[in-house]
């Protein structure tokens, strides 16, 4: 399940991408117009800019905005960055991988299943980008 901070993270972030090209954005314009905690969502930001999906400006014309064109941020990107593994178990798990306790990997269907739902999953989110938050017109 992603996290309230993912949900908001995803907010800001399709704010940013139908603002992409327009100069930077002000957080308290994000957070009114997306209805996100002003403080939550300044960690956020700060937390994708240091990961590289986002850059500053700071001063007047100051603010947020997209560091890449939102057509080449893939999704699970951000959601490792801001929600942490994509898989549902820490032993199936590409990027965060741990065993689990008492277990064999090999003789556990539970794990075999998580494996099919990794895939599954990632399959979604490697293959879409921030540009397929917005809305269809």
């Amino acid at each position: 399940m992603l996290s309230k901070k993912s949900q908001y993270a995803f907010k800001a972030l399709a704010y940013l991408t139908e603002k992409f090209n327009q100069g930077p954005v002000l957080i308290s314009e994000i957070s009114v117009k997306k209805k996100v905690p002003l403080k939550f969502l300044e960690n956020i930001l700060l937390e994708l800019k240091r990961a590289g999906i986002l850059e500053s400006k700071k001063g007047k014309g100051g603010g947020y905005y997209l560091k890449k064109d939102p057509a080449n941020i893939k999704v699970a990107t951000v959601v490792r960055i801001v929600n942490g593994p994509i898989a549902m178990l820490p032993c199936v798990s590409l990027y965060f991988y741990k065993r689990c306790d008492n277990c064999d990997e090999n003789a556990c269907g539970l794990h075999d299943m998580m494996i099919q739902v990794r895939d599954a999953t990632l399959n979604i989110l490697e293959t879409r980008t921030l540009k397929d938050l917005l809305p269809m017109k």
